[in-house]
Formats: C-alpha cells, sequence, structure tokens
C-alpha cells in the first residue's frame, strides 16, 4: 500500500484548531472523554481518502476506514495477523495446496440486510480483474489460475478463470502453484466483496469514482457502516446491527479526521481530540520519549520509503544517472540526524527479514564513483544535467527529506532540483499518469512476504509507476511463483532484487518504524508488522486514560 502524510488543507486546519480551541474553553468534556464513556473511536487518519472503493484505491488512508467497512472471506489475530475465519467460516485445502474451498456463513449478511453468497465474492473478483476498471491491484490475483490473462484481455470468458461459486455457500479458488501467503493476502482490501446491486444502481460496475461509496449509498459487510463523510473534516462510521460477530464489536462508531499537518494533529491529541494519531512531529519525537512515555510508541512496520524515477525521460533513463543519484545520498545522516524514531537506513527495497528474506544486493558506491558515473553519462561535474522537479505530498518529514536530498544532489554531483508539493489525491493522479521526475514514495507491505515488494517492478505493474521494464526480472518473478521449495524461491528473489539496485529504477532511503501518540484509554490496539488493528477486538477503558 502507498504511505502518505500529505499536507494540511486550509478547510481541516481551520475546523481542526477552532475544535482544539473550543476544547479548552469551559466545563464540556473532550473527545477523548466523551468517545471513553461512550465507545467511540477518535483517529487520525492523515488525509481524505481517494475513494472507498476497495477495488480502486491503493493508500493507507482508505485501508484503515475500508477495514471497518468491509470483511473478505478471512479476517487476522490481532496480535499476529496469522489469518482466521471472516465471512468464511471454514475452509479446505487440496492435497497440492492449489485448491481452497470456501464455507461462507449462513448469518453473514450486508448492511441493507441481504445474505452475503458466494456469487458476491465471484462477481467481485469479476469486477476488480475487468481490464475496463484498471485497477491498480489487480496483479493481486495473479496466483489465481487465468486471472491475469482474463486481466489483460487475453480470454474474455470468466468461467475458464479459477474462481467459481459452488451454489451460494460455497466458494472454490484455484492457484496456478502452491502459494504459501495466500490465505494472509486475502484479508487485503482488493479481495473485499461489494455489494454488486449497489454498485450497479448507481453506475456501471466498471466504472471508477462512481457515487456508490458516499454514506447515503453505501452497502457493505463489515462491523461498521459509513455514517457521515465530510470532505476534509471527519468521516465517521458507527457499529453494524448485521454484521454477523456484532456481538463481539465493543466500539460504537469510530471517527477518522484527515488532519494533513503533524503540527496540528498533535495539538490536537494535546487537546483530547484524538485518541491515536497517525504521525508525530520530528521536533517532538524526543520530548514525548522522554517526558511522556506512556503517550508514545515506535511499532515495527514493513515499509519501506523511497524515491520513484520516470525512467522514460532524459536524462534519468540512463541508469548510470539513477545509480549516480542514489550513491549521492547519505541515508545514515537522514535516519540519524534528521527523523530519529528507530528508522533505518535502507540500502536495498525489500525491508530486512521479510518472512525470512534479507535482500544480499545493495546499493553500494561512493560519491567519488557517483561523480565517475555522472560523467560517463556525459555530465562531467553535472555540467549540462537539467534541474530536475521533486514531487512529494507535503508533510514535515517530505519536505526535510526532500530539502536534504536536493542539498545532497547539489553538493555532491553539482545537480539541480526543484520541490514540487501537492496534496494527496492530486499527487496519486501525477505519479499514477507518470507526470512527474522524481516522486517521494513509500510502500507498506500488503502481506508478509518479500513478493509484496518485488512484484511491484514487472513490466505494467499496476504499481509500477516508473516506467522500468526488464523481461529477466520478469521472468525470474513468474519462476519464483512456481519455485517448489522456499529456499529456491527466495534465490530467485535475490537475482531479482539484484537486478533492481543495478538498474535503479527506485532509489530506496529508509526502512520505516510506526511512530505514533496513543491514549492509555485504547485496549486491543497491538504493535503489528502491517500496523493492522482489527477494530471488532479493540475498545476503550475510560479508567486507563
Amino acid at each position: 500500500m502507498t504511505n502518505w502524510m500529505p499536507r494540511m488543507t486550509r478547510t481541516s486546519a481551520f475546523w481542526i484548531v477552532t475544535a482544539v480551541v473550543l476544547a479548552g474553553c469551559g466545563g464540556s468534556s473532550t473527545r477523548v472523554e466523551s468517545g471513553n464513556e461512550n465507545q467511540i473511536l477518535h483517529l487520525g487518519n492523515g488525509a481524505d481518502p481517494q475513494d472507498l472503493d476497495p477495488h480502486i484505491v491503493t493508500g493507507v488512508p482508505e485501508h484503515n476506514i475500508i477495514a471497518a467497512l468491509f470483511e473478505g472471506l478471512v479476517s487476522e489475530d490481532p496480535k499476529t495477523l496469522k489469518p482466521e475465519p471472516g465471512v468464511a467460516k471454514r475452509w479446505e485445502i487440496s492435497d497440492d495446496k492449489t485448491v481452497y474451498t470456501f464455507h461462507l456463513r449462513k448469518d453473514a449478511k450486508w448492511s441493507n440486510g441481504d445474505p452475503v453468497t458466494a456469487y458476491d465474492f465471484a462477481k467481485s473478483y469479476e469486477r476488480i480483474l475487468t481490464p475496463e476498471l484498471a485497477a491498480q491491484y489487480s496483479y493481486m490475483f495473479n496466483d489465481v489460475v487465468n486471472a491475469e490473462a482474463f486481466n489483460n484481455g487475453e480470454i474474455d470468458d470468466f468461467s475458464k478463470v479459477g474462481i467459481k461459486a459452488l451454489g451460494k455457500r460455497r466458494l472454490r479458488i484455484e492457484l496456478e502453484s502452491p502459494t504459501p501467503y495466500f490465505l494472509s493476502m486475502l484479508n487485503h482490501y482488493s479481495w473485499f466483496p461489494v455489494h454488486i446491486p449497489t454498485v450497479k444502481e448507481h453506475g456501471e460496475l466498471t466504472e471508477r469514482g462512481s457515487p456508490w461509496t458516499r454514506p447515503e449509498n453505501l452497502v457493505g459487510n463489515g462491523p461498521f457502516t459509513l455514517e457521515k463523510w465530510r470532505i476534509n473534516q471527519v468521516i465517521e462510521v458507527r457499529k453494524s446491527s448485521t454484521y454477523w460477530d456484532a456481538e463481539e464489536v465493543e466500539l460504537n462508531g469510530i471517527n477518522f479526521y484527515p488532519i494533513e499537518n503533524a503540527e496540528t494533529e498533535e495539538r490536537a491529541f494535546r487537546a483530547g481530540q484524538l485518541h491515536v494519531t497517525e504521525q508525530v512531529p520530528l521536533s517532538k519525537i524526543e520530548y514525548y520519549q522522554k517526558n511522556k512515555p506512556k503517550l508514545f510508541r515506535i511499532d515495527p512496520y514493513l515499509g519501506t520509503y523511497f524515491y520513484r524515477i520516470n525512467t522514460n525521460i532524459e536524462p534519468l533513463n540512463d541508469k548510470r544517472v539513477r545509480r549516480a543519484l542514489a550513491m549521492a545520498i547519505d541515508r545514515e545522516s537522514i535516519v540519524n540526524n534528521v527523523l530519529k524514531g528507530g528508522r533505518k537506513p535502507a540500502y536495498h527495497y525489500t525491508p530486512p527479514n521479510t518472512a525470512g528474506y534479507t535482500a544480499e544486493a545493495h546499493v553500494e558506491g561512493s560519491v567519488k564513483q557517483a561523480k565517475k558515473l555522472l560523467a560517463e553519462a556525459g555530465y562531467p561535474n553535472g555540467k549540462g544535467f537539467p534541474t530536475i522537479e521533486i514531487l512529494y505530498n507535503t508533510s514535515e518529514a517530505h519536505r526535510t527529506v526532500a530539502q536534504v536530498i536536493q542539498e545532497m544532489w547539489s553538493e555532491n554531483l553539482n545537480i539541480k532540483s526543484t520541490l514540487i508539493n501537492q496534496e494527496w489525491k492530486v499527487y496519486l493522479t501525477k505519479q499514477d499518469s507518470m507526470d512527474y521526475e522524481v516522486s517521494r514514495s513509500a510502500w507498506i507491505g500488503d502481506y508478509i512476504d518479500p513478493k509484496t515488494f518485488l512484484d511491484m517492478w514487472v513490466t505494467g505493474g499496476g504499481n509500477n509507476d516508473t516506467g522500468w521494464s526488464n523481461e529477466t526480472y520478469d521472468r525470474l518473478i513468474a519462476k519464483a511463483d512456481k519455485a517448489a521449495t522456499q529456499q529456491e524461491r527466495y534465490r530467485l528473489f535475490q537475482k531479482a532484487e539484484k537486478l533492481l539496485m543495478e538498474e535503479m529504477p527506485i532509489i530506496p532511503i529508509y526502512f520505516y518504524t510506526r511512530i505514533m501518540l496513543i491514549r492509555p484509554s485504547v485496549k486491543g490496539w497491538y504493535p503489528t508488522m502491517l500496523d493492522h488493528h482489527p477494530y471488532k477486538y479493540v475498545h476503550l477503558e475510560p479508567s486507563s486514560n
């Protein structure tokens, strides 16, 4: 998933600051105090979602909300993230581990009272794979028999795809080969079902941005329903009475606030308006660590912060230039002197020890070698090199990192660059349409396996967005899918990542940690590698605040 941390709009800034000021006036309770009493969780969400259609979004802000509104075949343990029953109460796996048969609950319902059936899942999967929808996450289905061929338009008969509804309560999924992470992958929102009649009522099945996701229209099957969406102010969800496991859901609602500025979010937290923040200002990390450690957390987080490079444009289409840019960055200085918070410098792309895999390939080379590569590419001491643009969705951290890298490229390579900031939705559009030169990027694992990082860069991949294509890389990733053992699979991944670091369509910068402010009253919010917190297990204890 794409990670974000964008800038604040005037509307959200005014609204949040007003709320903070009012919280200090008179004797009225704060949001946190009233939320604790009424089981309403108040979360910082960083940005307004691009959409709430699980088949077309790609970001973390979207995931946070969609996880409350929809549920897939499986759910996940709140501590370990191991798959556990969701809409499917149980499943069977064939001896060769390529056929999964899911048995759906009789009491699984949509929020309008309709039963959730195997046909809903099959039709939803057909929708996300339909080429006209142009779903960026369609590749999540590539392990399914003929799914990629259907999505690419090589076949147009969905009955040939390995997804079959065997009546209302049974769904069969046939894979190309054994896929050890398959059940975990099913908890990604691209595998969530949508209510097909509702989608059709408000447009074509393959229409992007149709109004079916508005509060007055959306029909979901998760533990909460969408009650309100005030752009740049708040998204409110409330406990669903039709959810099959409603008795276990302790929260009565969640409010998501798109507070895009870290300083504003911290003030809101301090004023008792938020239970959990999405970020912490760089200038406040050491203060909370030393003075208020009970409100401050650093959790592990399976993610990489990197810069995408548009390899279609000169001179960035020359890998010598890309490698020179990567070599000229002092990652140790960035994580130790600028960011802090436990982040680690990234000299390769996949986070270390991802399901036991650690890349052997590294970004190697000194500033002297970077200058030599640049000269070989025709730009001795940066002479004649055009000014390049660095696109980022503005936040304190993104801006600061971009400024530091801008200075490093200038000092070390005599290359000039300009910084371009955009709000979250515009930033995503520019990156997806390749309307950029260098773009601030990040990737959070969709499941705990190196493939979630490495299959992004295959030719034409929905989240590639660099223009980079390499047939050898494509073959290595495809062969890894069919490897007989994990050892062989990881050996192929090592070769692929070595090639990625040689070609350098991306520049790894650092590995993430999840840094947040959190109230003691929030229970069930466990540290997890993907920063997933199944809301059905979360509750509030007033006495702990």
